[in-house]
């Protein structure tokens, strides 16, 4: 004959059910509210006149303004917000770009961000015809000898980038793009340490050449 359970035994697993219960229904209202949350609707009134102190350097609404800023125009609003947050934090280093946003929120920085992805971007050209062929090679095949990916493979073949990972390159400043390589090649900009990772095995050339090339990319 199989024995009863005893009264304690009985006691303790509904004490357990009980628990098990309680911590399920206590997670429900976070979940809940989670859901509920509702989507980000941007004011583009709102982010015009945020933008008004950006046109200096960025031109009205992001375009091709001067080779030395980047252009903003059909970048992704993601990538534009994680650049803003990680300028006001300090881990992007730029001393204009940290005053900039230093009184914005990230509500701010959302609507700017939707603001510039919002535009069409206009398309750019390469000016280097020595090193086109390389560029090419570069963005499309890497160098496997330095072990330096293609650039394709994270910003697509036509450079249009990955929303919320990887940012659109075609038609970027050469200069701009150059730049900013360099600069994770010396470490001075140290906000992606996949970056800073490749550019690091990249030859100076190698960086013209590229950097060129996706300036031409449509």
């Amino acid at each position: 004959m199989k024995p009863l359970p005893s009264r304690a035994g009985s006691y303790a697993h509904g004490a357990l059910a009980a628990l098990v219960c309680l911590g399920a229904w206590a997670a429900l209202p976070a979940h809940a509210a989670e859901a509920a949350k509702p989507a980000f609707k941007p004011d583009m009134a709102r982010a015009q006149k945020l933008a008004e102190p950006c046109l200096a350097c960025h031109t009205a609404d992001g375009s091709r303004g001067a080779p030395a800023n980047p252009i903003l125009q059909g970048q992704h609003a993601d990538y534009l917000v994680k650049q803003l947050v990680e300028f006001k934090s300090g881990k992007r280093k730029n001393a204009i770009m940290q005053g900039m946003v230093a009184a914005l929120s990230e509500e701010d920085m959302k609507h700017l961000a939707a603001f510039y992805a919002s535009k069409s971007a206009k398309p750019g050209f390469a000016k280097d015809k020595d090193l086109v062929a390389l560029g090419e090679r570069l963005y499309r095949g890497g160098n496997l000898a330095t072990k330096v990916p293609a650039c394709s493979g994270c910003h697509s073949p036509t450079g249009g980038g990955i929303p919320a990972q990887y940012p659109r390159l075609a038609g970027q400043h050469a200069e701009y793009t150059e730049a900013q390589l360099n600069a994770f090649r010396s470490g001075a900009r140290g906000n992606n340490a996949q970056m800073t990772a490749i550019a690091a095995k990249m030859s100076e050339r190698e960086i013209k050449a590229v950097s060129d090339y996706i300036a031409g990319l449509r």
